[in-house]
């Protein structure tokens, strides 16, 4: 996986994350769930990635 794409996708990850968790907190069903997609889109940007790197093997 390049080091840039697998930066992007952990920070996506975390991000949606801490959204997910703010929005629980202060039970904000809108910012919970925009941290869901998020966190979504970094792990099928990680998946994407890992799947580039297992065929190019």
């Amino acid at each position: 996986m390049a080091a840039g794409e697998k930066a992007k996708a952990a920070a996506e990850q975390a991000k949606g994350k801490a959204k997910e968790a703010a929005g629980r907190a202060a039970g904000n069903e809108r910012l919970e769930a925009e941290g869901r997609g998020e966190k979504a889109r970094g792990n099928a940007r990680q998946t994407k990635e890992k799947a580039k790197d297992t065929f190019r093997s």
